[in-house]
């Protein structure tokens, strides 16, 4: 029995093995990944395989947050870590320190996923795009306080317009920090009453312009109240943030031309318009001089009188007519009295209340002559049961209680 050891002994001198070759605790591996899962606590776990083999991989959040891309099933990758063994499952994986996209490059792959991730946030529509002032008062530049960059910016801005004032707001623009000090100028830059903001840096490999394919440079651009100018590196660079930003130039000098007119085009235009507003006042003074001389020419300024007269003989004219209506009105009133006046009512009013009298004892006579109770004084009588008046000898039945309504009352009789 002594010779029997546990699962748990073996798989101890196992790990305990290859944790102390020193061929396995620096493997570089090439291969595809599958069954990726992304852990709420910031691991990732997945299996690396090619077409005869897999291993196990775990990568820590301290490691996984530096990658720039977000690893998915199908990607072949090219990874850096230690071979060890998981005790609980007896299984040897790679605990992978560095991973990087095989082929295409992380940095690239980085940058097309961020792009678009913020595509479909939004944060590239059209809709949400400023338009860059035509004369700005003052400029804001986002750049490294020293370097081509700025002395471009300056020189451009000083001889197109250089009434326009340039404010340097100096930023990193290259290393692991400089995201974070583009984003800090950034949410400055209101602050200083800025018509229009220039953020960029001249040309490099995409290492040197990464910070400008930041996520939070990208959300800082797109939240800053300034119309913003990207200009990053050379025509054929393009970064996030060209995307995001109010309007692209290929160059920081381009960009400096965009932000200000040339003031040779501005003092051109205001000639325009000066000889515009001036050939259209002497047009305006023309036809007012015009009207004016009409006003000066027209009869009845030169003829007022003539003006009184004609309202007075218009006022005559009505109260002409005013008379005359009334007096019609007074003459068709007094014709309806008078044939008012002429009617019989008026005239002999006893002839109307004999016809009405005798028109009263005809319609009584016939009521009488209608009345039941006229009836009922020849001598007939009329027979009630329960308030029914009886028509028929069939409605009656021996020993039934009736009631007799004669000329001067009624009494109770019984059937036999």
């Amino acid at each position: 029995m002594n010779d029997y050891i546990s699962v748990s002994q073996l798989t101890k001198y196992i790990k305990y093995r290859i944790d102390n070759d020193q061929n396995l605790q620096e493997v570089y591996l090439k291969g595809e990944i599958s069954n990726f899962k992304a852990h709420s606590r910031g691991h990732f776990y997945f299996t690396l395989k090619d077409e005869t083999s897999r291993i196990n991989a775990v990568m820590f959040a301290s490691n996984a947050s530096k990658i720039k891309f977000k690893p998915e099933d199908g990607m072949k990758v090219l990874v850096t870590g230690r071979i060890s063994v998981y005790e609980a499952t007896g299984g040897y994986q790679i605990y992978v320190n560095e991973m990087s996209e095989d082929g295409i490059g992380n940095l690239y792959v980085a940058f097309e996923q961020l792009k678009k991730k913020l595509a479909e946030k939004g944060l590239f529509a059209p809709e949400h795009k400023q338009k860059i002032p035509k004369i700005p008062r003052r400029v804001g530049v986002i750049t490294a306080p020293t370097g081509a960059a700025i002395r471009d910016i300056i020189s451009t801005i000083s001889r197109r317009f250089p009434a326009t004032e340039v404010i340097l707001l100096p930023a990193l623009v290259q290393g692991e920090a400089a995201k974070d000090d583009i984003v800090r100028q950034i949410k400055r830059a209101p602050q200083y009453d800025l018509d229009v903001l220039i953020v960029g840096r001249g040309g490099g490999s995409i290492e040197d312009l990464w910070a400008f394919n930041e996520e939070i440079v990208a959300q800082a651009i797109y939240d800053c109240p300034i119309p913003t100018i990207s200009a990053v590196g050379h025509e054929i660079d393009f970064t996030i943030a060209d995307f995001v930003a109010d309007l692209r130039a290929p160059t920081p000098t381009g960009a400096a031309e965009m932000a200000v007119p040339n003031k040779s085009d501005v003092l051109s235009y205001i000639q325009q318009l000066s000889l515009r507003n001036k050939n259209n006042m002497q047009t305006i003074l023309a036809l007012k001089k015009k009207a004016l001389e009409q006003i000066k020419g027209h009869y009845i300024l030169n003829n007022p009188l003539d003006l009184y007269a004609a309202k007075t003989q218009k006022l005559d004219y009505l109260i002409e007519n005013l008379l005359k209506n009334y007096k019609l009105i007074i003459k068709n009133k007094q014709t309806k009295l008078k044939v008012m006046t002429d009617r019989t009512i008026f005239k002999t009013p006893e002839s109307i209340l004999d016809k009405t009298k005798q028109k009263y004892a005809i319609l009584l006579s016939k009521l009488n002559a209608l009345s039941p109770l006229k009836t009922l004084e020849r001598g007939y009588s009329i027979i009630k049961q329960n308030d029914k008046a009886i028509t028929s000898i069939h409605e009656l039945h021996t020993n039934d209680t009736i009631s007799l309504q004669l000329k001067d009352g009624s009494k109770e009789a019984v059937i036999k």
